[in-house]
């Protein structure tokens, strides 16, 4: 138990010293200004930028070294048929589709799988086109690499199982006809 003294006493050494502030005097110039150096050396209008790394596409274009570039037309015509990643979509037939569509189409010293890389990304829409925005920048490389990333993505592996294991506990009952 604690006499009201001894509280008091333990007050007093629970405070801490009062700061001391120096006085400042603006009115002498500095001599010697303080230096700080920053680890960073870009200007503030430098710094209030917006980051622009980290936005590169995932498809790599190969180099084409002809005067080319993608038509209204043929932007059109993949988009008439556009993915968009439902369950009941089948991946598959989008990229039969696809390759038909793109394989009538010829350009001089431009190769085919440049022109499937440039529209593909046209082809898609919904949960189909934010899959391909999040995949990681320059991941896609060739037209291979594409088609296995989407095809993985919309019809994975385990959803090949599931088919598989349907069909195969498939019975025919008595009475049915083949």
């Amino acid at each position: 138990m604690h006499t009201r003294s001894q509280t008091r006493n333990c007050n007093r050494q629970q405070q801490a010293p009062p700061a001391v502030v120096e006085p400042f005097n603006l009115e002498e110039p500095f001599d010697n200004p303080p230096i700080v150096s920053m680890a960073d050396n870009r200007t503030m209008a430098e710094l209030l930028q917006a980051p622009t790394e980290g936005y590169e596409d995932a498809i790599v274009i190969p180099e084409i070294n002809a005067n080319f570039e993608l038509k209204h037309g043929l932007i059109n015509l993949v988009q008439n048929k556009q993915f968009f990643g439902h369950d009941k979509e089948d991946p598959h037939a989008h990229i039969c589709y696809f390759n038909k569509i793109t394989s009538i189409m010829r350009f001089p010293d431009v190769s085919s799988t440049s022109i499937k890389l440039m529209l593909f990304p046209f082809s898609l829409e919904g949960s189909a086109r934010i899959w391909l925005e999040k995949e990681p920048p320059r991941s896609i490389l060739t037209w291979d690499d594409l088609v296995s990333k989407f095809i993985n993505q919309f019809f994975p592996p385990s959803k090949t199982t599931n088919l598989r294991n349907e069909i195969t506990r498939f019975q025919q009952r008595f009475d049915e006809s083949f």
